[in-house]
């Protein structure tokens, strides 16, 4: 081999070595594209947990509007109501 045809395949060594960290590395490279697929992965789970959610969501307004007891123990629970015939009885704790 001359010195033209080393000097060639040593240029065309690095601009394939330039190459490979540009996939690797670049803006559009590899490991660009696992952080994507990661952060892919993560929206799509937070995606079905929410779809989830709103599915309970539905599930709890349609027992709200349709179900008495469900909307009475919702408001005893949550609003501490109580019927108009009820005693509420309060003691005094000893502890000191």
């Amino acid at each position: 081999m001359n010195r033209k045809q080393k000097i060639s395949i040593v240029l065309a060594g690095i601009a394939m070595f330039y190459l490979l960290l540009v996939i690797v590395f670049g803006d559009n490279g590899w490991l660009e594209r696992r952080r994507m697929q990661s952060a892919h992965a993560q929206l799509v789970s937070a995606n079905e947990a929410l779809t989830q959610e709103i599915l309970q969501m539905y599930r709890t307004i349609d027992r709200l509007q349709n179900d008495p007891a469900f909307l009475e123990n919702v408001a005893r629970q949550e609003l501490g109501m109580i019927r108009s015939d009820e005693l509420i009885f309060k003691f005094k704790s000893n502890t000191r």
